[in-house]
C-alpha cells in the first residue's frame, strides 16, 4: 500500500472525542458489564466457574496481546481499515454471543470479541498520537478518555444488572453489539485516516526495553495495582452474589464503590506523587496492596463473607491502585522517548499477560468464592515489586 500523508483532523474536540471514545469504552464496559451475571453463567451454558473464569482472563490477555499485534498492523495499513475491522469483528461477536447456548462456542466467540476489541482500541490511540502528540489539545484528550474510563468499573455492572433482571442476560451482549455497530457506521463516514508516512518503516526496540530493570520494576508494579482489580472483579460476584447473597443489582451497586473511591483518590493523589516522588508513590502503593490484603485474610478467618470483610479491604487497595498507576507508566517509560509506541506497547502486553495468567491461577488455586485469592495475588505481586524497586534503588538510585 503506498504511503500518504494524511489529510488535517478537523474536528473540535468534542466532536472527536464523540467519534472515538466509543471505541475505548467499549473495550472496557465489555470486561465489566457482565460481571452481575457470572455466578448464574456456569448453569446457563451447562459448564464450570473456571470456564466462565477463563472468558475474563481470555478478554485480558488477547487485548494486551493486541497492541503488539495490531500496532504494527496499522502502521503498515492505517488506522482506519483496523479500526473498521475490529469494531465490526467485536459487534458481531457480541451479537452472536447473546444467540450461544453452549460454553465452547461462547469461550471462542468472547476470544473473537476480545480481537476485535484490541484492534479498534490500538487503532484509536493510534489515531490520539497522530493527531494530537503536538498538539494542546492532547493532553485535554487524554484527560477526558481516562475520566470516562474511570466511570466504566462503576457504572458497567449496574448497567448490566439492569438489563438481566428485565429482559435477560442476552441483553447485555446484543446492547453491547448495537452499540458498537453504531459507533462503526459513525467511523466509518467520519474517520479520516492519519497514518504517518514512513510509519510501517520504523524498528522496533524489543531488546533493550526488555533488559531494563527499571522498565520491568513499573511494569511489574502496574501488573500489581491492575492485577489486584482483575482479580477483584473476578472474584466479587460469587463472594457478595453466591456466599454473601447480595441481589445483582445490590452486587453491582457495591461493586461500584471500589470505583467511586478510585476516582476521588485520583483527585488528590497528584498532591501526593509530587510529595513522595515516583519511587515513593510505588513503594506506598504497594504497601496499601499488602494492608488490604491482610484485612481481606482476617475478614475471610473470622466469619463469612460480607460487606465489611470484603469490600473495605479492596478500597484500602483501590487506594493503593491510583497512587501506584500514577507514576508506573512514567517510571517504566521514562528512558525510551525515542521509541515511546514501542514501550507502550509492551508495558501493557507484558502487564497484560501477567495480569491474565497469574491473576486466573490466584482465582483458580486459591479458591474464586473466597478473599483468598485478592489477598494472595496483591501480596505476593506487591512484595517482588518491593524486592525489585529495593534492588533497582540500591544499583541505580537515581532512575529508581
Amino acid at each position: 500500500m503506498p504511503n500518504h500523508i494524511s489529510p488535517t483532523w478537523t474536528y473540535s474536540v468534542p466532536a472527536a472525542l464523540l467519534l472515538m471514545a466509543p471505541f475505548d469504552i467499549l473495550a472496557s464496559l465489555a470486561m465489566d458489564i457482565y460481571l452481575p451475571i457470572v455466578p448464574a453463567m456456569p448453569s446457563i451454558l451447562g459448564t464450570t466457574p473456571y470456564i466462565i473464569q477463563l472468558s475474563l482472563s481470555l478478554y485480558m490477555i488477547v487485548l494486551g496481546l493486541g497492541q503488539i499485534v495490531f500496532g504494527p498492523i496499522s502502521d503498515r495499513i492505517g488506522r482506519r481499515p483496523v479500526l473498521i475491522a475490529g469494531a465490526l469483528l467485536f459487534a458481531a461477536a457480541s451479537l452472536l454471543m447473546a444467540a450461544t447456548a453452549t460454553a465452547p462456542a461462547f469461550l471462542a466467540l468472547r476470544l473473537l470479541q476480545a480481537i476485535g476489541a484490541s484492534a479498534a482500541l490500538v487503532a484509536t490511540f493510534a489515531t490520539v498520537r497522530d493527531v494530537y502528540a503536538e498538539r494542546p489539545e492532547g493532553a485535554t484528550i487524554y484527560g477526558l478518555f481516562g475520566a470516562m474510563l474511570a466511570f466504566v468499573p462503576a457504572l458497567g455492572p449496574i448497567a448490566g444488572a439492569l438489563l438481566a433482571s428485565h429482559f435477560g442476560w442476552r441483553a447485555i451482549f446484543v446492547t453491547l453489539g448495537i452499540l458498537a455497530t453504531v459507533a462503526t457506521a459513525n467511523a466509518m463516514l467520519r474517520w479520516q485516516e492519519t497514518r504517518p508516512i514512513g510509519a510501517e518503516s520504523q524498528r522496533r526496540a524489543f531488546g533493550p526495553i526488555l533488559m531494563d530493570g527499571t522498565f520491568w520494576t513499573y511494569t511489574l508494579g502496574f501488573s500489581a495495582a491492575m492485577g489486584s482489580f482483575f482479580v477483584f472483579f473476578s472474584t466479587a460476584p460469587r463472594v457478595l452474589i453466591d456466599r454473601a447473597a447480595y441481589s445483582e443489582l445490590g452486587f453491582s451497586l457495591i461493586f461500584a464503590t471500589a470505583a467511586m473511591v478510585m476516582i476521588v483518590t485520583t483527585r488528590f493523589a497528584k498532591r501526593f506523587v509530587g510529595l513522595w516522588g515516583i519511587a515513593g508513590s510505588l513503594a506506598r502503593g504497594m504497601g496499601l496492596l499488602i494492608l488490604g490484603a491482610v484485612l481481606l485474610v482476617v475478614g475471610e478467618s473470622v466469619g463469612a463473607p460480607s460487606f465489611w470483610s470484603f469490600v473495605p479491604p479492596m478500597w484500602v487497595i483501590a487506594v493503593g491502585i491510583v497512587f501506584t498507576g500514577s507514576v508506573t507508566a512514567n517510571g517504566a517509560l521514562q528512558a525510551f522517548g525515542h521509541v515511546a509506541g514501542t514501550a507502550v506497547a509492551l508495558y501493557f502486553c507484558i502487564q497484560s499477560l501477567i495480569v491474565g495468567v497469574l491473576g486466573t491461577v490466584a482465582v483458580v488455586l486459591l479458591g474464586g468464592d473466597t478473599a483468598f485469592p485478592l489477598a494472595g495475588y496483591s501480596s505476593i505481586m506487591a512484595i517482588c515489586t518491593l524486592i525489585a524497586l529495593g534492588r533497582l534503588t540500591r544499583q541505580r538510585p537515581a532512575e529508581a
